[in-house]
């Protein structure tokens, strides 16, 4: 409204971004070649003083779009987390859906479709990687799956009042990138400042929560998108009445490249 007040919570610094639902309105969307129907929120993208290793799409198709030909770089790796509705991902001949809660792992140079067969809008993450090949070890082969299905993994010493969902196991060196859950009970906190290598995409699922960010407090809710740069400090008190939940991404098992 031409009435209001700028206002908002958003932040872009050289150690973290935050990108707060609110701004995320129909007039930042964008859209892809070769995809139907469908609209997209870029949440992140390599670009200097911003991610390096990866770019995040919040995607929506609306119900009988998507596309034959989803991912145009053959060396592009890609997960995909479904948050509402529902998506058929074909690939090598054979569907598979995926409902709230599906995850999907797609290897470089695959040949995949995507569709919305239902009768609403389906929203879903799609987080795209350049895969990082080491000689000797094979690229990880494409896998789908619920988080339902997966026992969260508690940190030590937490009662379980912070679990990791994880799709990966993270001793499988094919994998150059973790995509998890993270699940936080009421008034659970990270209790020092985490500074470590691994860049992070978190976007909150449910809850709300305090987070540090450097040397920021900021609040954090539901459906609000965080970038954190490589040693970036960090930890959270989870605010309550319910679970703080994120999806988080961070680049994992290979060596620093030591040339741009």
């Amino acid at each position: 409204m031409q009435t209001e007040l700028l206002t908002g919570r958003a932040v872009f610094t050289e150690a973290y971004a935050v990108i707060p639902k609110g701004v995320m309105m129909d007039i930042v969307t964008s859209y892809l070649p070769l995809w139907e129907n469908t609209r997209l929120w870029v949440l992140s993208r390599p670009l200097s003083g911003f991610a390096e290793t990866f770019s995040q799409y919040i995607m929506e198709v609306a119900p009988g779009g998507g596309s034959d030909r989803p991912e145009l770089d053959p060396a592009a790796e890609g997960a995909l987390f479904v948050m509402e509705g529902e998506i058929t991902v074909e690939l090598d001949g054979r569907p598979h859906v995926l409902r709230p809660g599906g995850f999907g792992f797609i290897p470089p140079a695959s040949a995949w479709r995507l569709r919305n067969h239902g009768n609403v809008p389906a929203r879903f993450h799609w987080i795209r990687k350049a895969y990082e090949a080491v000689e000797g070890l094979d690229a990880p082969e494409a896998f789908f799956i619920n988080e339902a299905d997966i026992t969260p993994a508690p940190m030590p010493g937490t009662d379980g009042k912070w679990a990791t969902t994880r799709f990966v196991d993270p001793a499988d060196m094919r994998h150059d990138m973790h995509v998890t859950i993270v699940t936080f009970e009421p008034g659970a906190v990270i209790p020092f400042a985490e500074t470590h290598v691994m860049e992070h995409g978190l976007y909150v699922l449910e809850g709300k929560a305090v987070y540090r960010l450097n040397q920021d407090w900021v609040e954090v809710e539901a459906g609000d998108f965080m970038w954190l740069r490589a040693f970036c400090p960090q930890a959270c008190y989870a605010g309550g009445p319910g679970n703080f939940r994120y999806l988080l991404y961070k680049d994992v098992n290979r060596h620093m490249r030591l040339s741009r």
